[in-house]
């Protein structure tokens, strides 16, 4: 009996031995920015560079992701460590008369052994887990770079905007004058300075609308940098788009493939599914438990043993013991294995449904910035120049005397919603171009 104990807990060490050496090798992942620092490398406003850079440092968002990441990894060491062992502490009261002797105390200790492969595939679990927080932090920084870059664009674009209006109420401002003095000498309508009264009023609430855009654009940038709502921001003057020409959809398509962090974490999860469906049909194997135990024994002082003492009289005793954890309920372990199975469905249709967010933004894109782009040239290089000969030849009109105020006026609408147009249509190339480069995943002046 004792021959087949030790035996059985000679096997059951080896298979420890063979879990130890089965465990899943998998290299701890590291945060890594690089997508992010390529867009910020990319963009030549040095006060947007600078401003995203706090953003990805001071991000409360981003930082919370990151712990999360850090925490996830911690999992794996926990997960591929063997169960606590168990000590025990037995007295014997009422000792029981063995031929040796009484037995006064045993103590013991076990050591649970999980079948081959269990911890190794506990702790892949755990390592993909954290893989794909890893990835997630960087595809957030991408996004980050992203929103700091479209509101940052939205912000210089109010700017321009307000100056822009702030000229028209100027110009507005002159004309009403000139329209009151026209009017007290009798030469101008009355309608003239009333209606430039009410475009003036008009002006000045827009400016009000535009300040008020601009205090939730600064709160909002300074939200994401983790800033009081009001702090100022450093910015430039909105700059010259150039033209990104030839955007192939399909080749950005497959660059996204490749580039796009949040497709990384979809295969980690996947990876991590698989883990799993891998441990829960190891749990059809049993476990281990091997242990051992000393037992204390006092020495015989009865008539017959004081007569004849015993061989081994008074040696106490140690025990090797094994055991087998029984996988008996099948239907637990059978649910265990669908489970596992369902969630690599899941996995792998979120993957392809995030791809298809991909694929659709980056085909809605590479549409719109050509249209874009002439819609851009087509106010700047033709309406606005129009818009200022017109307002000129009104100018020349007032003067002679040949066109009244209205007509003026009229004029100066003209010239306002022109660059305005201007204004907005350089946004929306800006802002669509660092949306496409998000989309993709990397700068596209890198793709050519």
């Amino acid at each position: 009996m004792a021959l087949t104990a030790t035996r059985l807990s000679i096997a059951a060490l080896l298979i420890a031995a063979a879990a130890e050496a089965s465990i899943t090798q998998v290299q701890e992942p590291t945060p890594e920015s690089g997508p992010a620092d390529r867009l910020l490398r990319a963009t030549s406003d040095p006060a947007l560079r600078s401003l995203a850079e706090e953003a990805l440092v001071r991000n409360p968002g981003l930082r919370a992701a990151s712990a999360r990441y850090r925490a996830a990894l911690l999992e794996a060491p926990r997960a591929k460590a063997l169960p606590d062992p168990a000590a025990e502490v037995m007295a014997f009261p009422l000792s029981p008369e063995t031929r040796v002797g009484p037995q006064r105390l045993s103590v013991g200790v076990s050591q649970a052994l999980p079948w081959a492969g269990k911890r190794g595939l506990r702790e892949s679990v755990a390592l993909h887990s954290a893989e794909a927080l890893r990835e997630e932090v960087a595809a957030d920084r991408v996004t980050l770079v992203t929103e700091v870059r479209s509101v940052y664009y939205e912000l210089l674009f109010i700017d321009r905007y307000f100056d822009i209006t702030r000229v028209f109420r100027q110009h507005l401002v002159q004309h009403e004058e000139i329209s009151q003095a026209r009017y007290a000498t009798g030469v101008g309508p009355a309608q003239a300075v009333i209606k430039l009264q009410a475009e003036i009023t008009r002006v000045e609430r827009e400016l009000l609308n535009l300040e008020s855009r601009r205090i939730d654009l600064i709160a909002k940038l300074n939200r994401f940098r983790d800033r009081p709502a009001a702090t100022p921001i450093e910015r430039a003057a909105l700059g010259a788009p150039v033209e990104k020409a030839e955007l192939d959809a399909a080749v950005l398509v497959e660059r996204a493939r490749v580039l796009r962090r949040e497709l990384h974490a979809a295969d980690a999860r996947i990876a991590r599914a698989e883990a799993l469906e891998r441990l829960a049909e190891k749990g059809y194997r049993p476990d281990f438990v091997v242990g051992m135990s000393y037992t204390l024994v006092d020495p015989r002082d009865d008539a017959a043993a004081r007569l004849m003492p015993p061989e081994g009289n008074g040696d106490d005793i140690l025990g090797i013991r094994g055991g087998i954890r029984i996988p008996l309920w099948r239907d637990k372990l059978a649910a265990g294995v669908e489970q596992a199975v369902e969630l690599q469905i899941a996995a792998a249709s979120a993957k392809r449904d995030l791809m298809l967010s991909i694929e659709t933004a980056i085909q809605d894109l590479t549409q719109r910035l050509p249209l874009w782009w002439r819609q851009l040239r087509l106010v700047e290089d033709l309406l606005v120049l129009q818009a200022e000969e017109s307002l000129q030849s009104a100018q020349a009109g007032y003067v002679a005397g040949t066109l009244n105020a209205l007509d003026l006026l009229d004029a100066e609408h003209i010239l306002f919603e022109a660059t305005t147009a201007a204004a907005r249509a350089k946004t929306d190339y800006l802002v669509g171009l660092a949306q496409l480069e998000g989309a993709v995943g990397e700068p596209l002046g890198s793709l050519e």
